[in-house]
């Protein structure tokens, strides 16, 4: 998928950065081969390029941020943690970064962006990138989409206050779902596992999320 780059987006970039990463403790090397090959300066503005490669989160405009690299990483091998994913949910679209990463290592994403202005830049860079199996909604994540339900995993980028009942619904049973949960002030990222009962919750780390706000735009 490696769209070639010179200088601060080159290879060498790159792998200094999945060195990065591995440092911190990511160890599914699917998933560090993803944040190799995906050329992030195509997923952030042209005056911020040269630095698409450092391990940190950058403005995307509309008050929305691309995650830093190593959280899009970690959230991706807790989903892919419990066995392979058939179909996956992506509540917020976002520049479509972490949509990309994921593509390759599940059968079906299924993302959903309340901003549309996002979304359609992001459909230009799945496009761009031959991104044949994922499928784009404008529309309020919170709610998910039903329509594709069950879903063997969801992965949430932005943070609700608490678990969002609406999307464990749409969880299979057995299924996953990563997220960062909290206030603006203090976050977790937490998976939760849908049960025959209700859910199951486990604490990964401290994180800082842009909120998961309701409605369309």
């Amino acid at each position: 998928m490696i769209a070639q780059g010179i200088g601060m987006t080159s290879r060498r970039t790159r792998e200094r950065l999945v060195e990065h990463i591995r440092a911190q403790g990511v160890r599914d090397e699917r998933v560090l081969r993803q944040i190799l090959e995906v050329p992030r300066h195509l997923f952030v503005d042209e005056a911020l390029a040269s630095r698409a490669y450092e391990n940190t989160a950058l403005p995307i405009g509309l008050n929305q941020t691309i995650s830093q690299p190593y959280i899009v990483a970690r959230m991706t091998e807790a989903l892919l943690a419990g066995g392979p994913l058939e179909n996956v949910l992506e509540v917020g679209t976002g520049s479509g970064y972490q949509t990309a990463v994921l593509s390759p290592l599940v059968r079906r994403v299924y993302t959903v962006e309340r901003i549309g202005a996002l979304l359609r830049q992001a459909r230009q860079r799945f496009h761009r990138l031959r991104l044949m199996n994922v499928r784009t909604k404008h529309a309020d994540g919170g709610l998910g989409w039903p329509h594709y339900a069950p879903y063997d995993g969801i992965i949430v980028t932005a943070a609700p206050e608490g678990i969002p009942l609406a999307l464990v619904e749409q969880l299979r049973p057995g299924g996953r779902m990563v997220l960062p949960i909290g206030s603006r002030q203090e976050q977790a990222l937490v998976r939760v596992t849908r049960t025959a009962d209700g859910y199951d919750k486990v604490l990964l780390e401290r994180v800082s999320f842009v909120p998961l706000l309701g409605g369309v735009d």
